[in-house]
């Protein structure tokens, strides 16, 4: 028979994974100014007390929840930005599918209109989302359309400006399913959009062989 104290120990540390949990859902539902520890508390089954214990703010729940739950989500694609190899016209499909994929986890999406709602009331709200989310989302896909660029596969012009051009009409799309949830009867299918918007914009983006303007 097992032994009660070492189950009381993965209980225990479990906790701040539950809370941050807890703390993706309420932010998710409720918004940041609306959010409350004691309902983040209570929906991760702890003692108010308890989340104390590990986190002594909403913004510091905030960090956990970008840290733990969104950059890895993230991450996932700036992987594939990194470690895929091949021409850009090949390379740039996964890279949406990747950032698809990982916007369509509702509470993602949920707390990234969050930050864009409450960013002036609470700008360390959009700093922490700038600096850990969508800044390094940028450099990546930016640094892969400079090498590409270099390569002569694609058109000339800022890399960063580009890179804006082919995640602008995803991250569009997503915040239309967040705002217009239950108003709207055709919310974009990311995929699809994704799918359609490579096609689209490559045709424009990739430079034909032998052509140097």
């Amino acid at each position: 028979m097992t032994e009660p104290g070492p189950r009381w120990r993965r209980r225990k540390e479990a906790r701040p994974s539950e809370m941050i949990e807890a703390a993706m859902a309420v932010f998710a539902e409720r918004g940041f100014a609306l959010a409350k520890l004691d309902d983040i508390a209570r929906l991760a089954g702890v003692a108010k007390g308890s989340l104390y214990l590990y986190f002594d703010t909403k913004e510091a729940l905030f960090r956990a929840v970008v840290a733990e739950r969104v950059v890895p989500a993230v991450g996932r694609v700036l992987a594939a930005a990194q470690v895929q190899e091949g021409p850009f016209a090949e390379v740039a499909p996964r890279l949406l599918s990747g950032a698809a994929l990982a916007l369509s986890q509702d509470r993602v999406a949920a707390v990234a209109r969050m930050v864009i709602g409450e960013a002036r009331t609470f700008p360390d709200l959009a700093r922490v989302w700038h600096d850990e989310v969508v800044g390094p989302l940028l450099a990546a896909v930016a640094a892969r359309i400079a090498a590409a660029q270099a390569r002569g596969e694609v058109r000339p012009g800022d890399p960063r400006i580009h890179a804006f051009s082919l995640v602008g009409p995803l991250l569009m799309a997503t915040l239309y399913r967040e705002v217009f949830a239950g108003v709207a009867d055709d919310p974009p299918d990311l995929a699809q959009v994704a799918q359609q918007h490579d096609r689209s914009l490559l045709q424009g983006l990739i430079l034909p062989e032998g052509d140097v303007t």
